[in-house]
């Protein structure tokens, strides 16, 4: 439970952060990642306009999720004690504009492009997230959880990629 202490300058939060994973994260974690392997593996078993399709609509969730974790970076960086630092702001910038041009890739009927930078920015949150929590930047959790998520989505982007690169 967290203790709040309130003043004229501001307030001062206590919080307990627990190692272990809360189920909410697993499956707001993991939930997530399921469009990414259903979409690489549809893609691999259907052909022409279905498979391009499902492609198309794979890439555009990963879009969104890769703009949403933009997002949760920022939102962290509200509640690090201190202030956001320098990290945390350039982490979120990244992850928002590898999302962004992914989009804009997409947009300009350039898939590989866009799915090169998904996987790119889903990597990096791979290999940072964990750092951050470790430096409190982050949910403690986190260094536990983006390790065994996220790279579904990194594989699944490679075989959507792979699968591009094959037409």
């Amino acid at each position: 439970m967290a203790r709040t202490l309130d003043d004229e300058k501001g307030r001062t939060i206590r919080a307990y952060e627990p190692r272990a994973v809360p189920w909410l994260s697993v499956v707001f974690g993991f939930g997530p990642m399921l469009p990414f392997v259903a979409g690489a593996v549809l893609v691999w078993l259907l052909h022409g306009a279905l498979a391009e399709a499902v492609l198309n609509l794979t890439l555009l969730w990963a879009c969104a999720i890769l703009l949403f974790l933009s997002g949760v970076r920022r939102g962290v960086s509200f509640r690090t004690e201190g202030g956001a630092t320098g990290a945390q702001i350039a982490t979120m910038l990244s992850l928002f504009l590898l999302g962004f041009g992914a989009l804009v890739a997409f947009a300009l009927g350039k898939p590989a492009i866009a799915l090169g930078l998904l996987i790119a920015g889903f990597t990096e949150i791979t290999i940072l997230d964990p750092i951050a929590a470790r430096r409190g930047e982050a949910p403690l959790f986190f260094e536990r959880l983006r390790p065994a998520q996220i790279p579904l989505a990194v594989l699944s982007l490679g075989a959507l990629l792979a699968y591009r690169l094959t037409l």
